[in-house]
């Protein structure tokens, strides 16, 4: 394993995704790295249903969506390192991890980053109070539940809407702990719809939007916690305030791509979402270093990230194939292809917080794609693609959330100056 083709760090849905499409379009020598001593990452403790409807035509649970990829790319011959931590990597692809085996070394053609994303913990929302105990993650509640057979607490306060906080609330509700309520700050939730409808109308669970937790109560164990509205600037509004009992208090505030590793080397990141900057083969700024799923941008299905990573792992064999035919750093793409830094801008105009690419460049691979999320509620939305300011590609759709990623896809005859995409309010 000194000398491979393809590396993959991770080995949860996007990692397994990305090895399986490597394989299939031809790469003989692929590897997985995977921390835990389990495949398929996040998804294990995902038991509800709800997976795989675009990718395998059916409901169902996060382990079966995990099973699935994990049989796929085992029938194929993919390579996997278990228990193994990638502590290093150089921009010359060299990576080094250590595993049961000790310290090893690997050089590999191209890297596809996959470590997934890591929940935002209480101290980056700053809520005032002891250090008590009773106070979690919806993510590592929902570990607690579903994996070790235990309940955090029978009263339970949960800040936040994301869907990991929403599914918690109805999973709580079902093992006998009462939901006092779901609160979250900004004025539309961060889920799903399906999940409000499933997780906190069917089960009476009240949502307070323009609500956030103001204080934590208690010296051991969380006896209680103050909420209170909050203003258009998102502050508290102090004679709002009132407690509630309780000795949970579950956070669904955000997620955080994991990208450690594309710091250690040099991948440029995007102040928005965390993650790399990208073109529209989802390399990075780093040549050969390419990066899908949730490591890039928190997605809402894992759908998306599926075929996300197969994107990825498409143009990294062509990468790697590119390197061993020229014997030398050349993606094969194209002999006129500058990079990632000279390629068409894409912009992010009026009610668009990021895109993902942010740079195109000439494929004749069509239709190109833009994932992107609103900056706001917009219904019904319009979504319209410029190119060099006229309109490519228009769509509406009833709804459009920043809870919920939007994929577009379009043809453009290139070059161009510049790809801009925007949000507008629609016609009734």
């Amino acid at each position: 394993m000194n000398d491979i083709q393809l590396a993959i760090i991770g080995g949860g849905p996007a990692g397994l995704s990305a090895a399986i499409r490597a394989k299939e379009e031809g790469l003989t020598n692929v590897w997985v790295i995977e921390r835990s001593k389990y495949l398929g990452g996040i998804l294990n403790q995902c038991i509800h249903h709800g997976f795989g409807v675009h990718i395998f035509k059916e409901e169902l649970t996060g382990p079966e969506y995990a099973q699935r990829l994990i049989d796929r790319a085992r029938e194929l011959g993919v390579n996997f390192a278990m228990e193994s931590m990638v502590i290093n990597i150089t921009p010359d692809r060299e990576l080094t991890y250590v595993s049961q085996d000790g310290l090893v070394t690997v050089k590999a053609h191209a890297i596809i980053l996959a470590m997934g994303c890591r929940e935002r913990p209480r101290g980056a929302v700053g809520i005032p109070g002891a250090r008590v105990a009773g106070v979690f993650t919806a993510g590592v509640a929902q570990e607690l539940v579903n994996m070790k057979g235990c309940l955090p607490g029978k009263q339970a306060v949960i800040l936040g809407s994301g869907d990991i906080g929403l599914i918690m609330a109805r999973r709580l509700t079902l093992e006998g702990a009462k939901v006092m309520g779901v609160y979250e700050i900004m004025p539309y939730s961060g889920g799903l719809k399906r999940n409000i409808a499933q997780c906190l109308d069917d089960y009476d669970i009240p949502l307070y939007l323009s609500h956030t937790v103001t204080r934590i109560v208690g010296t051991n164990r969380l006896e209680g916690v103050y909420v209170a509205k909050v203003d258009e600037h998102l502050q508290p509004i102090i004679e709002t305030e009132h407690f509630v009992p309780c000795d949970t208090l579950l956070l669904s505030v955000g997620l955080i791509p994991e990208n450690e590793l594309s710091k250690k080397i040099g991948v440029e990141l995007s102040p928005i979402t965390g993650g790399a900057l990208v073109n529209n083969r989802l390399e990075t700024s780093v040549a050969g270093v390419f990066s899908c799923g949730n490591v890039l941008h928190v997605h809402d299905l894992v759908d998306y990230v599926t075929l996300e990573a197969y994107e990825a792992a498409t143009n990294a064999v062509r990468f790697v194939l590119g390197v061993e035919n020229e014997s030398g750093e050349n993606s094969g793409f194209d002999d006129t292809d500058k990079g990632f830094i000279v390629g068409t801008p894409v912009r992010a105009l009026s009610g668009v917080r990021y895109t993902v690419p942010t740079t195109i460049l000439p494929d004749s691979t069509q239709p190109y794609v833009i994932s992107f999320r609103s900056d706001g509620v917009y219904a019904p939305g319009v979504v319209k693609v410029l190119a060099d300011g006229d309109v490519v590609k228009t769509i509406t759709k009833r709804i459009i959330v920043p809870s919920e990623m939007v994929r577009v896809e379009f043809e453009l005859d290139m070059p161009v100056g510049e790809v801009a995409v925007m949000v507008e309010q629609g016609g009734m």
